[in-house]
């Protein structure tokens, strides 16, 4: 019998998706492949759904060989603001095995999807001398900025502070009394001001849906390292002002993306050749800014590391008998 496991948001955590230093030895094995042609992406499909530029459909194929083995496509559903019961981003990944092309798994992915995605941060901080970082700012309070506290409190547990901005205020409270209601350390403290949250922050977190930038040219400071997770957080001005420029990966993306780099590149105002490091310059070649130099990095969100994430957690899943086992042919 061929079969496909399906595996829900439950079935996922018991399978090791939750675990941030997993998705971190993934997205660094994902890239390295990459880098050595022995994984690929192509494309993205995108459908839009309405007028506001946000509300998307999006089909993200991939191949990765190696430990991995798999080639799969995530299927993501991305509205403004969330609607009924839903959550503002849906998705699934399907995978099938690279070498046979046999079915393996249907996984509930928007949990992987915002692992995958502070995995890339993190390697993004370790940019920075692990004692040069004793306080972060995340703006924004929904699922990618949770997602980004608990990455920091994981892997970042001797932070000094976490200081949280948000435009609704009731979400930036709701998500401090979350944190402190658990276990961990630091404790999130919620800032007024986007300029309350950055002062003394030696990295900023954007996890926004801005649809106009919230930071400009006076956020950058020397030694800071602001990524730009989310949508449009980001003004040209403080691109410009930055002192290096880096990149998860430099595509034909450019072409079309939201983001504000690619806003910029296709304004005129920024030539590809700036770009100073991509993901593969991090992970392979160590690549690290000079000390006291501040740093830009444009986090698009690479298809790539979905389908890593999502292949691991369904191997464990089958050693471990988790999820429902559905007949296919």
């Amino acid at each position: 019998m061929i079969a496909l496991r399906h595996l829900s948001r439950s079935d996922v955590l018991s399978a090791g998706g939750g675990d941030f230093r997993l998705a971190l030895d993934d997205v660094c094995d994902a890239t390295r492949l990459l880098q050595f042609g022995e994984a690929a992406m192509v494309a993205e499909t995108v459908m839009p759904l309405g007028a506001d530029p946000r509300d998307n459909a999006y089909g993200l194929p991939a191949r990765l060989g190696g430990r991995f083995d798999a080639v799969g496509l995530k299927w993501a559903m991305h509205r403004s603001a969330p609607i009924a019961d839903l959550p503002s981003v849906v998705s699934t990944t399907l995978v099938s095995r690279l070498s046979d092309g046999r079915p393996i798994g249907l996984v509930e992915s928007a949990l992987l999807t915002r692992m995958r995605t502070a995995a890339v941060t993190a390697i993004a901080m370790a940019m920075l001398p692990t004692d040069a970082i004793r306080s972060v700012a995340v703006l924004g309070a929904g699922e990618q900025a949770r997602a980004h506290v608990s990455m920091l409190r994981a892997l970042h547990p001797s932070l000094a502070r976490i200081s949280v901005w948000n435009r609704t205020a009731a979400r930036r409270d709701a998500l401090v009394r979350d944190f402190a209601a658990s276990e961990g350390k630091p404790i999130p403290a919620a800032a007024d001001t986007i300029a309350g949250a950055l002062e003394g922050a030696e990295v900023v977190l954007c996890c926004t849906n801005a649809p106009e930038p919230l930071l400009g040219a006076e956020a950058v400071a020397p030694g800071r390292l602001i990524v730009q997770i989310g949508y449009h957080e980001v003004a040209f001005a403080a691109i410009e002002a930055s002192d290096r420029v880096v990149v998860d990966l430099w595509g034909d993306f450019a072409e079309t993306s939201a983001k504000s780099l690619f806003r910029m590149y296709r304004a005129g105002r920024f030539a590809p050749g700036r770009v100073d490091a991509d993901l593969a310059g991090l992970v392979v070649d160590g690549w690290r800014p000079e000390p006291g130099a501040s740093v830009y990095f444009s986090s698009f969100g690479l298809n790539l590391f979905d389908i890593a994430l999502a292949s691991r957690v369904l191997a464990a899943a089958e050693r471990h008998g988790l999820g429902a086992v559905l007949p296919l042919l």
